[in-house]
């Protein structure tokens, strides 16, 4: 794959420099060339460069268009003997529409040179154009900017050009802006040439003094319009990519209207209750338990009309259509147990906008059923907060959709509690410890506890442990890993047979090794805890797929290459088996790995900053064994003092 990807994109670049030079040949070829020394060297008058035009008609419409396309690409080019000459020799409108043909061309070419050289005309721009580009890039008014620097004299288009191609990465959008940008100036050049062949020389000689007058200005107050630029520029609030917007009305109902519905045709009962009598203190925080992907209908329900905020894991927001509607409902971005500015801000936003701030702080689903631990930071950040803060605490939703299964289970009760769990006054009176102990205790569930007092409760579905087998990683008869197999409603390891059936109530039959598959889930998960503890040298190595944000937005990832994880005491090494491009050698230690985040019987992935760095194995049912091996060796990493 990657080695198809670079042929393409080598294929691409050799297209793009024939081009530039087959347009060149054409100016430069025959009688063209005697037309363009008689522009710039003989210093004709426009009557004979007009007449000398019409001989060629049609062939002196592509020449100029040409030339306006090579005064882009090669930025040492100036434009406005093009746009001059188009006015002398075919009027306003047609000369108009002659250089916008051209550096339409230019611009789109361009655009293809900065997708694969961007880094170098990056450097390019940066170097020969003295704004604060760093902060332009990520500022909110790109497109303004844009305008600012077609409207100053004497900077190439091509040079504006590379910046535009660097901030749009949308090609649509790109051109939009830069043929926008550059009307004005054309309509000046293209005007200045109509005007010296329809008016008198007084009025042409005016309008060329006025020109020659703004570049000197230019020339030798640079510096002080760079500075001024620059102090704008430093103005400007920083872009956030995914800005929180307030949730809209209609989104949220409409998707309220589909759970209702969907929930229904699935035979999922919720039930809701509110332990509070009056509406939600704004501004405020919302605890919610995640045991399910499907927490957010559930929570949704009960918030609906608080139009809450809610916090979503960032690989979703790597998909532009995904985002647009995720944000349309009012949620944003954060990368999961990573340090993320951008989130932080956002959380801000709703919080001084009087708005309900929604958060799961497991910040993952449930693998077997259980509780799970919450990263310390995130009580400092509710003490600091001084609001409001209730909880959403929700049973039963595991069980209809667990992590590992497919599909909802017919059958399914999910209940779902509103409540209220610290004032404004309580937070500032109580050490982040207690408020962890009182939002710990709200927030534990088990679900094996809960079903156990509903004998009631029952589940349907052809497949119900189809998927066990991806939270299961060893028999705990022959003690081999990722042996087990699921079809139906049995659990089978490949040495051993059949192990398991599991029962309407996602218990095993009494000649299963163990009660139920949380039991046997702590087990494994205590075995590879010996196991690490009594080898120093252990670690978990596997051939990957290795992935990375997408580029383009139209979906969530992009494939970067192969290689080689391997987590051990020090951290998680990628090593790749090419090195190009994206595809380097990484390192993350346990700063950086509180978790590793996984996908059952799909993927393991770690966050640093906005980016997501994906991992698919080899043996894709070993993705739980990194996160248990993960967290065993985070929380090792922090019992060692720290070295004098």
């Amino acid at each position: 794959m990657t080695s198809k990807r670079s042929k393409l994109k080598f294929i691409l670049m050799l297209c793009a420099v024939i081009a530039v030079i087959l347009l060149a040949f054409v100016v430069l070829s025959g009688g063209n060339f005697h037309l363009l020394k008689s522009m710039f060297i003989e210093g004709r008058s426009s009557d004979e460069l007009k007449a000398e035009l019409d001989d060629i008609k049609v062939r002196g419409f592509v020449i100029v268009s040409i030339l306006s396309a090579l005064q882009v690409v090669m930025t040492f080019l100036p434009a406005e003997p093009a746009q001059v000459l188009a006015g002398v020799a075919f009027g306003f409108p047609l000369g108009l529409l002659c250089c916008l043909i051209g550096v339409f061309v230019g611009n789109s070419l361009i655009f293809l040179l900065c997708k694969f050289s961007g880094n170098r005309l990056r450097e390019y721009f940066v170097k020969n154009l003295q704004f604060n580009f760093n902060k332009a890039t990520h500022a909110r008014k790109t497109t303004f900017l844009i305008f600012i620097l077609y409207f100053l004299p004497a900077i190439p288009y091509g040079m504006i050009c590379f910046f535009a191609a660097t901030v749009n990465k949308s090609y649509l959008r790109f051109i939009a802006v830069t043929m926008l940008g550059v009307i004005p100036s054309i309509c000046i050049g293209v005007g200045l040439g109509h005007v010296a062949t329809a008016s008198s020389w007084i009025v042409t000689l005016a309008v060329f003094l006025v020109i020659v007058a703004l570049l000197i200005v230019f020339k030798y107050k640079k510096d002080w319009f760079f500075e001024k630029l620059n102090a704008y520029v430093n103005r400007l609030p920083s872009d956030v990519k995914h800005p929180v917007q307030k949730c809209n009305g209609f989104v949220i109902d409409f998707a309220w209207i589909i759970s209702v519905f969907i929930f229904l045709f699935k035979g999922v009962r919720v039930r809701q209750y509110k332990k509070i009598n009056e509406k939600l203190k704004t501004p405020c925080i919302v605890l919610c338990n995640h045991g399910s992907f499907i927490d957010f209908a559930f929570a949704g329900r009960l918030l609906r009309k608080s139009r809450p905020n809610f916090i979503v894991a960032r690989l979703y927001f790597y998909k532009n259509s995904l985002a647009g509607l995720l944000q349309r409902a009012g949620c944003f971005p954060k990368s999961m147990f990573a340090s993320d500015l951008e989130s932080a801000k956002n959380c801000l936003r709703v919080l001084k906008g009087g708005g309900v701030l929604a958060m799961m702080p497991e910040a993952r689903l449930s693998t077997a059923g259980k509780f799970e631990d919450i990263q310390e930071s995130t009580y400092d950040f509710i003490k600091k907060a001084g609001v409001p803060v209730y909880s959403i605490k929700m049973k039963g939703d595991y069980f209809a959709k667990p992590k590992w299964g497919k599909g909802l289970r017919r059958g399914a009760v999910v209940e779902a509690t509103l409540d209220k769990l610290f004032s404004a006054n309580e937070l500032t009176d109580l050490s982040t410890h207690e408020i962890k102990l009182r939002v710990e205790n709200r927030l534990y569930y088990d679900e094996f506890a809960w079903i156990e007092k509903r004998p009631e409760q029952h589940y349907r579905s052809k497949r119900l442990a189809e998927g066990l087998e991806n939270i299961l990683s060893k028999c705990p008869k022959c003690h081999q890993k990722y042996t087990i197999l699921t079809k139906g409603h049995d659990v089978c390891c490949e040495n051993c047979g059949k192990l398991a059936t599991l029962d309407s109530r996602y218990g095993f039959d009494e000649h299963a090794p163990f009660k139920n598959f949380s039991i046997w889930y702590e087990w494994q998960t205590e075995e590879l805890r010996k196991e690490i503890e009594r080898d120093p040298e252990f670690s978990l190595v596997s051939p990957v797929e290795f992935y990375l944000p997408s580029q383009d937005g139209k979906k969530m990832l992009r494939h970067v290459g192969h290689g080689t994880c391997t987590l051990n005491r020090e951290g998680l090494t990628y090593v790749p088996q090419v090195e190009k491009d994206d595809n380097q050698p990484l390192f993350f230690d346990y700063k950086h790995i509180y978790r590793l985040l996984f996908g059952a019987g799909e993927n393991f992935e770690v966050y640093v900053g906005q980016t997501i760095h994906y991992f698919v194995p080899k043996e894709r049912r070993s993705a739980v064994d990194y996160y248990l091996a993960s967290a065993i060796f985070a929380d090792m990493a922090k019992e060692v003092p720290p070295q004098p």
